[in-house]
């Protein structure tokens, strides 16, 4: 999935496709002005992007596969987030800590099952219950199989019920973590700024923080979570489907990039 940039020396708009690790160098083709993009967006946030931007445009089974990508990412993103708050609560060393969860993830990455296994774990040691969302019916698994695995061709309404199912679990989830995701994006802002210590002298570095499903629930404060009035409190959506229409609503209808110099 491509997104627009600008570049920083003639303000042309040059296209860019989004990278496996969001950091971007980029070539303008009018001016040749080097620059950097560094995207402040986790993998699972994007994947879902593009499963929304798949739906929107009638591309219903490829909006299953993203979706589905998504919450596996997310699946990651929170054992991340479990471990790297537990070694800063020991006060251990973060970088050592990032690396041993590395190599610990290495022996899972490529086994889904494991992954769930992990994140089982790591739910009951953080909340203290059994993790309840980790059922076929609550992760929508036989739709999920039925579209990727055995060809089938979903109806919108369909996907539109599974997108909503996995929009309230990560939601939920991310509300649960509150402060702990923050060390997930500390780990993506080190690994930005190793990139950046290697960046030539007079290539432009620009940050930006894309609107998204996810980010802006997560990060623009209660307002942008519920609906509400100044003299009233806001009232959270009846349910994951409501939840997803009004953040599919406001994606639809939502800011530009924002660009940091």
């Amino acid at each position: 999935m491509n997104f627009p940039t600008t570049c920083p020396e003639c303000a042309r708009e040059v296209p860019a496709e989004f990278a496996d690790s969001l950091i971007h160098d980029l070539t303008c083709p009018a001016c040749k002005a080097r620059y950097v993009v560094f995207v402040r967006k986790q993998k699972f946030e994007v994947l879902f992007d593009l499963g929304t931007r798949a739906l929107l445009e009638g591309y219903a089974r490829e909006a299953v596969a993203s979706f589905a990508a998504a919450l596996e990412r997310f699946f990651e993103f929170y054992v991340r987030a479990y471990a790297l708050e537990r070694a800063a609560d020991a006060a251990l060393d973060f970088e050592d800590a990032l690396s041993a969860l590395d190599g610990t993830w290495r022996h899972v990455a490529s086994q889904s099952e494991r992954q769930l296994g992990m994140v089982a774990l790591a739910y009951l040691l953080r909340e203290g219950r059994s993790p309840d969302f980790l059922t076929p019916g609550a992760l929508g698994s036989d739709f999920r199989n039925r579209v990727i695995h055995r060809g089938a061709l979903p109806r919108r309404e369909e996907v539109e019920a599974y997108a909503a199912r996995v929009f309230g679990l990560i939601d939920r989830l991310l509300t649960e973590l509150g402060p702990g995701a923050a060390q997930v994006e500390l780990a993506q802002e080190r690994a930005f700024a190793a990139h950046l210590a290697t960046v030539p002298e007079g290539v432009v570095a620009v940050f930006e923080e894309h609107p998204g499903m996810f980010r802006a629930r997560r990060f623009a404060g209660p307002e942008a979570a519920v609906k509400g009035t100044p003299d009233k409190a806001p009232t959270p959506p009846l349910n994951d489907a409501q939840a997803f229409a009004w953040a599919l609503a406001e994606r639809g209808a939502g800011p530009g990039p924002l660009k940091r110099r």
